[in-house]
């Protein structure tokens, strides 16, 4: 039976799902979006597996043995050195094994399954006061089962320590599909295992033989790190398993061991409890790296928390950045690194008393130039989220040469660093190479990323030498390979030189006792194939030009804007951690619903399509489906891959190859069909609220049935607006105000109180001549129809605009495309003009928090009765950080108070909510928490928000009507 077959029969017998046809675009898709991970590796699998149970992993095991393929099991896929990328089958535990199953509050323990996420844990484990320590740069996404795979380390480990310090239990199945559970064990219950007759009794029995050998211990303590060094994590620790003083412990040999001795099913974590409240941040700038290693030295005798790197490529990056711009309050001049050290305390004195000490120590001693301590919760997380995203801010780098993993994972003890920078400064300028250098200072590990052109033979030259050179220096100083990212396939091929070939073949024999078919994860650590092959960028762009729509000078071109992505996987965290990228990933929790994966699409193809039209391909359409064009990866993604520009740009490429469908011409046309609406507003009216008429219309525009379509107004905003100006007295301070096309004809009540409550406030309000923003067509991918209305508007608008005369607008959507969009869609001719009219166009509450702050406007103008009004921002305010200004405004009143909903996109963005097959997506996006915090609103409390889709979302979610700020500012107004 032919391979293909076999995996036809297994998906039949699944209970979850199997993605393997090579003729199917959805199947495809899953394979392609698994095909990476945040490495620089890229292979794609036979298949992926989306197993529902244990008995659907039993079943892959089965598959496997007789099918001679390897599993790769994977949860969030953010390994660095390729783990989980192979062309096996991928198994992703991520979606279905996702709980928490038992928790012990007494005794500190907690038993879950390999896919829950880490701070999802914490933050179920906080109402008890408890946490789990090991906490990754990536505990948004991080999976348990991937940190004990990788023996996750992270922020804190100097004090809170790694996971295999905290791994109590683990549960698992071995190669033959027999579940087995490792802990410690006494000398009885070792015994037992060591008699038992089954798979696992030959494992401890062989495993046995290969620790007790006197020469073989002798080897293991000659070749690995010295125990000083808590970052050491090469190969499999049988360092730590020939330890005779402490209870036998297979967790010891499973953490770190890559997915490659058997499938995790569950684990019992230790945890520990709350640290003191009180955070402090004592962040110490140096003009120079060396002399930073050496203050951290100083640090470290302080007993902090953490002692953590940020250098200056990464500070650098925040700069202008849509979202770390704001985190560079701390900043003090121009620092060449940050050391961020943490102390904690119960109270604020104590706390401030630690700094200080350090502080003198190290004037005293002359290390670092500034000391700026920063304390409370808010502010804290903003410094760690710099040093948290430092790999996704430098993909920010122009050009071909990019920060690649490499050395990023080699540890020396903490006394050692300055000397190891020394020479790995040396080492890279021999090779002509910069690097970023950033984390672990305390514990003796930095994420060194050298920046090296992969796409180029020579680069792929440096890329073996460096890692080849820099292995002497860990021999050197007697560090690690490894510190905490696993070895991979990235460094397994040079285990053997830096534990020594004796080890390096108890190592292979450590893998044959467990699991000699290679059925888990093969050619991992040990058996690797060459560090520099299957390289992500081994296939590189020929010389045609991709010709796009939009403009991505400042990316370079879109495949330089989605190479971008690293693979770092922001895009994956859950509504619990918060944010909005990437709210259809959050309802499926699918993967190709990420923004890595529709990033990776277009790389994929954009780079080795041999199709005229590279955008032409199924597979991109199937990826880009369920994006919500948010735009939130715009911001929070630390590499701003945004995807929405490109989403727009490939389906006006599909559409040059294909034609555009019916309903996608529809809403492309909205503004249209509600003109032709409002001049028989009573009859379009009655037709949309009648439900066999209504149901007609969506059953002929392929709408959800569920769904309750928007109305016309009688009569149109501008019309309005021209009527009041006959009679409007001239004002000191003149707006100009966008009607845009959901404000001119469904929203009009809205847009006549923005009207009026401009005028009341003193300013002359006009609407200039002007057409629609643009926004359906961009939605719906017709960017050349976009691109005629900017240059149109941006032609009629920019002579009128200034900072005196501001351009005001109402949607967010609509006006921030002014911000966003055009600046990338107009004419060349047109840039300069489009650039100095979006500088000048606000959201109306921006410029009338502006007006307040400049003192223009006053709290006496404003009832002074109580209410309570809970906010929903846009997601295109909350891209662009505008949802403070709404929250400042709408607390202007007096007596009013403002909570803020924690939630992100509320799922209906535009058409996507309409669309019959999206609805559901739709639905489950706001159910996330959108609605419910509406729902659990009381009755008096008032239910803002600025985005006509939102209010609609709010409508026919919770049946509960929700209104704009503009609004609600308004009838604050005293007469």
């Amino acid at each position: 039976m032919q391979l293909i077959e076999k995996l036809s029969q297994l998906s039949s017998q699944l209970q979850g799902d199997l993605f393997y046809r090579t003729d199917d675009a959805r199947h495809q898709t899953m394979r392609y979006a698994y095909a990476t991970d945040a490495s620089v590796y890229q292979e794609l699998p036979l298949a992926v597996a989306i197993p529902a149970s244990e008995a659907d992993l039993r079943l892959l095991i089965k598959f496997a043995v007789i099918a001679k393929v390897t599993l790769i099991p994977r949860t969030a896929g953010t390994s660095l050195a390729g783990q989980v990328v192979g062309s096996g089958i991928v198994v992703d535990v991520s979606r279905h094994f996702n709980r928490i199953l038992e928790l012990n509050v007494e005794e500190q323990w907690v038993r879950v399954e390999p896919g829950v996420i880490r701070d999802d844990l914490n933050s179920y484990l906080k109402p008890h006061g408890l946490m789990f320590g090991p906490e990754t740069s990536t505990a948004s996404r991080a999976m348990i089962g991937g940190m004990v795979g990788n023996n996750s380390s992270g922020l804190h480990s100097i004090v809170w320590g790694d996971t295999r310090k905290n791994l109590l239990a683990a549960e698992l199945l071995l190669d033959d599909a027999s579940s087995v559970r490792f802990e410690q064990l006494n000398e009885a219950q070792f015994f037992q295992k060591l008699t038992a007759d089954s798979r696992e009794g030959e494992i401890y029995r062989a495993l046995n033989s290969l620790l007790t050998d006197a020469t073989n211990q002798q080897h293991i303590r000659d070749g690995f790190p010295k125990k000083s060094l808590t970052r050491r994590n090469t190969g499999y620790a049988l360092d730590f398993m020939i330890d005779r003083d402490a209870p036998f412990d297979l967790c010891q040999l499973l953490a770190g061991s890559e997915g490659t001795l058997g499938i995790i099913t569950a684990v019992k974590l230790q945890l520990m409890p709350l640290p003191p409240a009180e955070i402090g941040l004592l962040c110490v700038h140096f003009a120079d790296m060396v002399e930073c290693m050496e203050g951290n030295i100083v640090a470290l005798a302080h007993q902090p928390e953490a002692s953590e790197l940020v250098d200056k490529y990464i500070l650098d990056f925040t700069v202008g950045h849509p979202t770390y711009q704001y985190n560079r309050f701390f900043i003090e001049g121009d620092p060449e690194a940050l050391l961020i050290v943490e102390f904690r305390a119960d109270n604020l004195a104590t706390l401030q008393q630690k700094a200080q000490a350090l502080t003198l120590d190290l004037q005293q001693r002359g290390l670092g130039y500034a000391y700026p301590l920063v304390t409370g919760a808010q502010p804290t997380t903003m410094v760690w989220d710099v040093r948290k995203a430092g790999l996704g801010l430098i993909r920010n780098l122009p050009g071909d040469e990019q920060p690649v993993n490499l050395i990023e994972d080699c540890a020396v003890s903490p006394e050692d660093l300055p000397a190891y920078v020394t020479d790995v400064k040396a080492l890279l300028a021999a090779e002509g190479v910069h690097a970023s250098y950033y984390a672990h200072a305390g514990a003796g590990e930095l994420h060194i990323e050298p920046f090296i052109n992969l796409k180029t033979p020579e680069g792929k030259s440096k890329f073996r030498r460096i890692l080849d050179k820099t292995t002497d220096l860990v021999l050197k100083y007697n560090g690690s390979l490894s510190g905490e990212h696993g070895d991979g396939r990235l460094r397994g091929e040079f285990i053997g030189k830096v534990l020594g070939q004796a080890v390096y073949n108890l190592l292979q024999q450590t893998k044959l006792i467990f699991d000699p078919n290679g059925v888990f994860n093969a050619n991992k650590i040990v058996n690797t194939p060459p560090m520099d092959s299957a390289l992500r960028y081994d296939k590189v762009l020929d010389g045609r030009t991709i010709s796009t729509y939009f403009d991505f000078t400042k990316d370079e071109s879109i495949l330089r804007l989605a190479e971008k992505c690293s693979g770092s996987g922001d895009c994956r965290k859950t509504e619990i951690t918060g944010g909005t990228m990437c709210p259809s990933f959050m309802a499926t929790r699918d993967e190709k619903d990420t923004t890595r994966a529709r990033a990776n699409m277009l790389r994929q193809f954009l780079t080795n399509s041999t199709k005229k039209n590279r955008f032409d391909h199924a597979e991109i359409k199937e990826v880009m489906d369920l994006c919500l064009s948010c735009k939130a990866c715009k911001s929070e993604c630390p590499s701003s891959v945004d995807v929405a520009k490109m989403k727009a740009e490939f389906l006006q490429h599909y559409y040059d190859a294909h034609g555009a469908p019916f309903r996608a011409s529809l809403i492309a046309n909205f503004t249209k069909s509600q003109r032709l609406g409002s001049y028989v507003a009573p009859l379009y009216n009655m037709i949309v609220e009648t439900p066999f008429l209504a149901n007609m219309v969506k059953t002929v525009a392929g709408f959800a049935a569920a769904r309750s379509l928007p109305k016309v107004h009688a009569t149109t905003l501008s019309t309005w607006v021209k009527k009041q100006n006959r009679q409007q007295p001239k004002q000191q301070r003149r707006v100009y105000l966008f009607s845009d096309e959901f404000t001119e004809f469904n929203d009009t009540d809205i847009g006549i109180k923005a009207f009026k409550l401009l005028t009341a406030l003193g300013y002359e309000v006009i609407i200039p001549e002007h057409l629609e923003s643009g926004r359906t067509y961009l939605s719906k991918g017709f960017v050349k129809k976009a691109q005629q209305l900017a240059n149109h508007n941006v032609t009629l608008l920019a002579p009128l605009i200034t900072a005196e005369t501001p351009l005001l607008g109402i949607e967010p959507s609509a006006i921030i495309s002014f911000r966003d969009e055009y600046l990338d869609l107009v004419d060349p001719s047109k840039r300069v003009m489009a650039s100095k009219l979006a500088v000048n166009t606000l959201m109306l509450d921006e410029f009338l928090v502006r007006e307040i702050e400049a003192g223009h406007l006053h709290r006496e103008q404003f009832t002074s009765e109580a209410k309570h009004i809970k906010l929903h921002g846009h997601c295109y305010q909350k891209a662009f950080h505008l949802v403070g200004y709404t929250e400042k405004l709408l607390s202007f009143p007096a007596g009013y108070s403002v909570e803020v909903i924690p939630s992100g996109c509320c799922g209906m963005a535009g058409s996507f909510g309409y669309e019959k097959e999206h609805y559901a997506v739709s639905m489950q996006v706001a159910e996330l928490v959108l609605l419910p915090a509406v729902r659990a609103a009381a009755a008096d409390t008032i239910i803002a928000a600025a985005g006509t889709s939102c209010r609609h979302q709010i409508k026919d979610g919770a049946n509960r009507k929700s209104y704009h700020p503009v609004e609600i500012l308004y009838d604050a107004l005293l007469p």
